[in-house]
């Protein structure tokens, strides 16, 4: 991994005195993938921005939508690999922004949700910088318009619990926080975000958390993107065989009685999951 010294002299960025005027720095939410599902507002903004940092889940056709001249950022993030740290992140945006340009930080899904947001405002805050915050469809609500499976529903689900399925510095979550006993009571779904290498440790968790193991799961990689699949399973599926998913991040696992509601559009099964899904990658290779 590449150092933050050398990384803020490769982009060459200006560090004038603190007396310049900081420019306009917004936290903008980029959606799912789908740049029709940008707000007018989020497009606004990377349209007048002079710099972007950009995450590593935000579409080439939504960086596209922004103008010859603005200097494009990745500052992008993944699980098990080269990333940038979050300090430097906050660093890299403060040194633009005391430069006096209009900074977007866009961000995939929305900035609030997963997405360190609010520790990305906390710096710029702290650096007496006031913050835009335009926020972005995030991947769950996504899944559900794509597939058309609500996450509520009057007579199968009252509540809905976004869960992230990493742990602290991408391991094994514990999910020690939340009171899984509690939200088994036959209304409620649990939308689980980075939860594909930590399905097997989410299933058993839950199993063990008085959860049926048929409750249906419902896993969608890459919502409302071209390469969009769906496939369903129990969380029987995700403890015993989730290799079986052959699922590839991102990824939402919807979990609960609306998951074994009506999908829109091809679905996989867990039982022929695996070969049509090597069939695929075959094909494009």
């Amino acid at each position: 991994m590449t150092n933050k010294t050398v990384f803020l002299d490769e982009l060459e960025v200006d560090r004038p005195p603190f007396a310049t005027p900081p420019a306009r720095v917004i936290l903008v939410g980029a959606g799912p993938g789908d740049p029709e599902l940008l707000t007018l507002k989020a497009l606004r903004a990377i349209q007048t921005a002079d710099v972007i940092l950009y995450d590593e889940l935000v579409e080439s056709d939504v960086l596209e939508l922004a103008l010859p001249r603005v200097r494009r950022i990745h500052v992008g993030k993944r699980g098990c690999r080269p990333s940038w740290k979050q300090r430097d992140i906050h660093e890299l945006i403060l040194a633009h922004a005391f430069g006096g340009r209009t900074i977007v930080r866009l961000k995939g899904g929305d900035p609030f949700v997963f997405g360190r947001g609010g520790e990305e405002l906390a710096a710029l805050r702290d650096a007496g910088l006031g913050v835009e915050v335009i926020p972005g469809i995030t991947a769950a609500i996504a899944a559900a318009a794509s597939t058309q499976v609500p996450l509520t529903h009057r007579e199968l689900s009252r509540t809905v619990t976004f869960l992230s399925g990493a742990g602290p510095g991408h391991g094994l979550p514990e999910f020690t926080h939340i009171d899984l006993e509690a939200l088994n009571d036959g209304h409620h779904t649990i939308a689980v975000y980075m939860g594909v290498k930590t399905s097997y440790a989410l299933g058993t968790t839950l199993i063990g958390a008085g959860w049926d193991a048929g409750t249906p799961v419902l896993a969608i990689e890459n919502a409302s993107r071209s390469a969009e699949r769906r496939v369903r399973a129990t969380i029987r599926d995700l403890a015993e065989r989730p290799e079986a998913l052959a699922l590839k991040s991102p990824a939402i696992i919807l979990i609960g009685r609306v998951a074994g509601l009506p999908v829109a559009g091809q679905l996989d099964v867990v039982q022929r999951a695996v070969t049509e899904y090597r069939a695929r990658e075959l094909a494009y290779a």
